[in-house]
């Protein structure tokens, strides 16, 4: 039970089960034990993911995968979470406006990414859900980020994601700012179709995508 190695499984087990209590306080445990916040968040997305394919093989329901993200934002708030997210914050990697575009009022995947990015040392400014694309354009006009996120649960919102794209460009601040297109339906046709830079499926390889995009601007910069 002391072993990394087997609370790592426990948590991605305990996770599935939707067993709040022991969740969280493994996680925690884990914590004290020395497993730093960047592990223990891909470990609590494992977790996540199993959630997710029972969900979409109608073994659990809307509330379960909606529980799911409540433990997920209960495991972010734990003391050593915030501090580690706070001392990163601090480093100034990169900066990333995110959020669940219009007509689509899904926040769990949204949430866990924002978690990973800040884990990683990202600022993170999160719209919420139902996001128009007037207010993804004012707030990269504002926040000069870095990075857009555009996260989506429905299929019917590719064209949504297409307008925001069409929206920067109409705005003039389409060169500025990677984006990236976040949503289990997503492909390579579809992205190339929205007008994205990237996509992912899952949390992990976006944040994966997010860090490689900056370690590129930063080569960049220094030539």
């Amino acid at each position: 039970m002391d072993n990394l190695g087997e609370l790592k499984k426990l948590i991605v087990k305990y996770i599935e089960q939707l067993d709040e209590e022991k969740a969280v306080n493994l996680t925690n445990k884990a914590l004290n034990k020395g497993m730093d916040p960047i592990t223990l968040v891909e470990t609590v997305n494992m977790g996540m993911e199993r959630v997710g394919k029972l969900y979409e093989n109608k073994d659990y329901y809307i509330a379960d995968l909606i529980l799911s993200g409540l433990i997920f934002r209960k495991i972010l708030e734990l003391d050593k979470m915030k501090k580690y997210f706070l001392q990163n914050k601090d480093k100034g990697l990169g900066k990333v406006v995110l959020g669940t575009v219009k007509g689509d009022i899904h926040d769990i995947g949204k949430d866990i990414f924002k978690g990973m990015l800040e884990a990683n040392g990202f600022e993170v400014i999160d719209l919420g859900v139902d996001v128009p694309k007037e207010e993804f354009v004012k707030a990269v006009k504002e926040n000069k980020p870095d990075i857009v996120s555009m996260s989506a649960a429905l299929t019917n919102t590719i064209e949504t994601m297409r307008d925001v794209v069409k929206a920067f460009l109409k705005a003039g601040i389409r060169d500025k700012v990677k984006v990236i297109a976040g949503a289990n339906h997503m492909n390579a046709d579809i992205s190339k179709y929205i007008g994205a830079d990237g996509f992912s499926n899952e949390a992990s390889t976006g944040t994966k995508i997010c860090l490689k995009w900056m370690k590129e601007k930063q080569m960049r910069s220094n030539k």
